[in-house]
This record gives C-alpha cells, structure tokens and sequence, in this order.
C-alpha cells in the first residue's frame, strides 16, 4: 500500500515534526494556525441503461435509464492551530451546491453529488507526547479498510477516536474506533449498508453507527519497512452486528536507474455477524496481484483482483470496509468501479500513464474487465475504457489545477461517464 495514502501514519510525522516549533502561548497556538481552502467547480455527465448504473440509485432500480448530468460548486475551509504543549485543535467545512440541477440530474445523482449545503467535516483535538499521538473528534481517516471516499464533491468523514505509535522502528500502529459516520448527500447513508430511502437534496451530516447497524466499529493497523523497498501492512476492522475485515498486503518497489518496478500482492477477508443484512453467513474472500513498471515519466501497471463464490466482499457505504474509499482490491477503474467485490468474480485492468512534468500534465489510459462468473450474483460481465487527464497549472495561477476523465462502459452494458473537476487550493 502505497503510503501516500496512509495519512494517518503522515499525522504522527507531523505532529512530531511540529513540537520543535511549538507556541510558547493559547494565543501564539491560535495566532500561528494554518489556514487552508479549496475552491471546486465539478461537473459531471452520465448516460447508459439502468443496468449499467455504477452506483445502482434507488431511482435507476425501477428500470429508468441513465441520462443525466450535473454541475456543482463548493469551497472547502480548514484550519489547525499551532501545537500548545503537544495539543492542536483542527476543523474543516465541507460545501456543496448544485444550482441548476433538474429532475434526472436530482434521481441520478441523488447519493453522490446532489446534496446541497455545509457540513462540519473534521473537528478534533490531537495530542501528541514523544512517538505517540491521539486524535479524537470528527475527522478524515484514510487507511485500506476504513477510508472516507473523496472521488465526489462531499468527502466521507468518521467521528471518532484514532491512537497511533511509532516507537518500534520502521512501524506503524494504530488502533481506532469510530461511533458516527458522513456520507457524501443526506440520501447516501439512511438504511443498512447505505441503501437511499430519501431524496432530500441536502449534503450528509453525521450519523450514529448504532441507529444504522446497532454498533461502533473498531480497527487495528500496523504498516512496517524493516524490510529495504518493502512495505507490510495489516489491518482488522470490525462493526459488531455487521461484520468483521482482515486484510494483508506486502509490496515491493525498487529502482535502476530510469527504470522502476514493484510487486504487490494482498489478501482480504469478510467474515459476516448479521444475516439479515448481508443477506449471507458465508465469508468473503479476495486476494490480488499487481505488476508495476515504469521508464523516467512513463508508468505501467497490471493488476487481478478475484473474489471467490463463497460470498461478496463488499463493505460498508460502497467499499471493502468502512467507508466508500476502501477500495483495496488492486484491479479497478479510474471513477466508477462497480463489480469489483462481487462474490465469484475476476477482474484485472492495465494502466499506462505519462507525466509530461515541463508542463504540469498528467495524461493516462487504463482498461478493466470483470467477469461475474455467479448468476447469484445477478450481475453482467463489464468492461471499462479509461482516459484522464490532470493538470496543475503555474506562474501566477499556481493552486489551480484541473482533472478530467471519460470513462466507456463496455462488454454486456452500455453507457458512460464524463467528469470535469477544477480546483484551486489556497
């Protein structure tokens, strides 16, 4: 697992890091806060048949087809102050308004993206005394089995608390629980397993883990680099009333010279406590491989995902854990993944990407199939062809940046997804 996408290790870095700097007064801790924000226009276009629907909306189970498209705005406001005697205060507010949203656009996005207004995303104090740091309140957690998704306008948040050592060397580990959760619009997360029963067009608040399944979840982690090259990780989390995850990756990357390579190999399994919802009490199981290769700017990748027949490996609000960006399995596509942890499955995509750094362009292509191979599982066999782009710009529009991306639905469904983001962080 690549550790960029580990944030919660780069906490401790930072807090550790801070201390050296710390305010000698509340007032100086306030006064040397840092304030950050990001400015978004998004907009998205999606057309295909309903059997197509990559987020399967209550709206597109009826048999309604796919044609929408929408546009959205909103501004992202943070701030976290200065370490005062190893503690920090941080809050972030998230915004989202889609201003000319008619009735498809309202159906079809309804758990994604048509949500409007502000949430109080992150709001926490954090302690930190030699390797050790606490962090309670609501927050971004971004580990392989309880990861808020921040593909749509609304990032999903925990509330809760994480603790997180880094005394033994080259090791990570944390322990976490978290009691309440923030999906992405009010009709994203109001039943068990983040099943829409509304359509109020409004952006998600928190909501009680025990009103939705009767239960908090829990997590342990530990990552470690003893090994040159080479990154360990392990991970349980378990929503008691739901289910339990376990999951194992070892990767390796390396380089010679203008060359560089990895390997990556993981495990996941899903062991279920409730029935009724996961309508199974069969366990999950996934395992995967990943083959990189690049040359300078350029970067390849191959990678198989296969899920056995025993049960799905699906998690909690779209992802293989807790939270929509748990998306551990290796093959999946650049925006809608749907498919990918369905029980007695395989998928495998290949990616080929360039960065042309002289001018701050990213420009890739990626291609994934998976093969439903049980009728139990209802679903066809799909395909999907990937370009994107990023763009950061420079000079004086340094901060602005844009990504877009075409997505083709192939093989036994028809349809597609656009998406245009421009951003500028300040």
């Amino acid at each position: 697992m690549k550790l960029a996408k580990l944030s919660l290790a780069a906490m401790v870095v930072a807090g550790l890091a801070s201390s050296s700097f710390a305010a000698d007064t509340l007032a100086d801790a306030f006064k040397n806060g840092k304030v950050s924000g990001e400015l978004r226009a998004w907009y998205f276009d999606r057309e295909g048949s309903a059997t197509a629907d990559p987020d399967k909306t209550a709206a597109n189970k009826g048999g309604k087809d796919i044609n929408a498209d929408i546009f959205n705005v909103g501004v992202i406001l943070g701030y976290v102050t200065d370490s005062f005697y190893g503690f920090k205060l941080g809050a972030t507010f998230q915004s989202n308004y889609a201003p000319f949203a008619d009735s498809d656009a309202k159906a079809d996005f309804n758990t994604d993206e048509y949500g409007s207004g502000a949430v109080l995303s992150e709001a926490y104090i954090q302690y930190s005394i030699g390797n050790t740091t606490a962090k309670v309140g609501r927050q971004f957690i971004s580990t392989p089995l309880a990861n808020g998704s921040g593909s749509r306008m609304i990032k999903q948040a925990f509330e809760g608390a994480v603790l997180l050592n880094t005394d033994l060397p080259q090791t990570t580990l944390a322990a976490g629980v978290v009691t309440k959760y923030q999906g992405r619009t009010s009709s994203s997360l109001t039943g068990a397993q983040g099943v829409a029963t509304s359509n109020d067009g409004d952006v998600a608040d928190f909501t009680s883990l025990e009103s939705l399944v009767d239960a908090h979840a829990y997590t342990l982690l530990a990552i470690n680099k003893s090994i040159p090259g080479t990154t360990l990780t392990a991970q349980w989390a378990g929503l008691d009333n739901y289910a339990d995850f376990y999951y194992l990756e070892a990767a390796y990357a390396g380089k010679a010279g203008e060359i560089s390579y990895g390997l990556a190999a993981n495990y996941e399994l899903r062991s279920p406590d409730n029935f009724t919802l996961l309508k199974t009490n069969e366990d999950g199981t996934m395992y995967g491989a990943k083959v990189d290769f690049g040359y300078g700017d350029l970067k390849t990748y191959v990678a198989y995902t296969k899920v056995t027949d025993d049960a799905a490996i699906g998690g909690f609000d779209g992802g293989a854990g807790f939270g929509g960006g748990a998306q551990t399995a290796f093959a999946k596509a650049y925006s809608s993944k749907t498919g990918t942890y369905d029980r007695d499955s395989k998928a495998y995509s290949v990616d080929a990407n360039y960065n042309f750094k002289a001018i701050g362009l990213l420009a890739g292509a990626r291609y994934t199939g998976v093969k439903v191979d049980s009728a139990a599982a209802n679903l066809k066999d799909r395909g999907y062809t990937d370009v994107y782009m990023q763009y950061a710009f420079s000079g004086a529009l340094k901060g602005f940046s844009t990504d877009v991306s075409y997505q083709d639905w192939s093989k036994d469904v028809d349809g597609h997804d656009f998406w245009f983001k421009a951003n500028y962080k300040f």
